[in-house]
């Protein structure tokens, strides 16, 4: 009787990485509590073992320390908390150079979206020490690109755009005392679906790269996500994805900090993070406003631990 030949061992289909989670659990920059459990959140759904089972090697920095908002003042009402977000942020930002410099890739967990303006800040100076520019993928139901002047809320998680493009506030978009962190035509905004009035005149000022849903609906997730990779890689050696989770319709992520009807879809997502990772240039990524508090049996933690598996080359076969 003849024998089965050996069964050859799994070709191996990833860039195996060493990735470091940093959690942030920031929620100064909303006016809904509960996005400083994200951290935990994702966590609990497994992110660490899910990354390392595909072929990455994974190591979890912990989270950058936060203050409590009982605590504090919130300061300013056009920037509320703006001291402590910034002081957390210049902490953070500091962290994701240290694990760049190590050859580690970030993965920054949030809190609200004002922990960009530290990711950002951290991954841009990192390469400007080497003379390189960085692109930046905002993947977001909003364009988070007000200023203390121009906010209707004062609430500081729809600034940290403005901030990375140095439009303000100051402080914020002076950490390593440059700015902007990125050029104009290198950041490119998808998913866009709802923009506050006197916002707009500020994405035209910053000169940033917008596709709305529109665009997706008429175009396709394939092209939309092809171009907006092609403009952030003109001429840098790489670039950040910073994925809020509102991006995607709420019927699949309902626990988010500002949901938002008409949304990408499950499938959309995945195949807009499966097309970054077959490209090959991203330098760190970040996912936040995971708010456990509303969400349903930790549905949108267990999704963003799936996209963060598509962003880093898990494949269907």
């Amino acid at each position: 009787m003849a024998t089965m030949p050996p069964i050859p061992p799994p070709i191996p289909t990833i860039n195996p990485k060493k990735l470091r989670v940093i959690g942030v659990p920031l929620d100064l920059g909303a006016s809904r509590r509960g996005v400083d459990m994200g951290p935990s959140a994702v966590r609990v759904a497994g992110l660490e073992a899910r990354l390392e089972a595909i072929g990455h090697t994974v190591e979890d920095a912990g989270n950058v320390a936060v203050a409590i908002a009982e605590q504090k003042k919130e300061g300013s009402p056009h920037a509320k908390y703006l001291k402590e977000i910034t002081a957390t942020c210049t902490k953070h930002a500091e962290l994701v150079v240290k694990t760049l410099e190590a050859g580690k890739t970030p993965i920054v967990l949030g809190g609200d979206h004002s922990v960009a303006a530290g990711t950002v800040a951290g991954v841009a100076e990192f390469y400007r020490r080497q003379n390189q520019k960085v692109g930046l993928i905002w993947i977001d139901a909003h364009t988070d690109i007000n200023t203390p002047d121009t906010s209707p809320s004062g609430n500081v998680h729809g600034m940290p755009l403005a901030a990375i493009m140095g439009l303000g506030p100051a402080e914020l978009s002076n950490i390593f005392g440059f700015a902007p962190k990125v050029a104009p035509e290198n950041c490119v905004l998808v998913g866009i679906r709802d923009i506050d009035a006197v916002e707009k005149e500020n994405v035209r000022r910053a000169g940033v790269e917008v596709f709305t849903m529109r665009d997706i609906d008429e175009r396709g997730m394939r092209t939309i996500i092809e171009e907006a990779l092609r403009m952030a890689g003109r001429g840098t050696a790489g670039y950040h994805v910073s994925l809020d989770m509102d991006w995607i319709d709420p019927e699949d992520a309902p626990g988010v900090g500002t949901p938002v009807r008409g949304g990408a879809t499950y499938r959309e997502a995945h195949l807009a993070m499966e097309i970054i990772a077959d490209h090959g240039r991203m330098t760190s990524f970040e996912i936040v406003e995971v708010n456990p508090v509303i969400d349903e049996h930790n549905r949108t933690a267990d999704l963003a631990v799936e996209l963060s598996l598509s962003a880093f080359g898990k494949k269907i076969l």
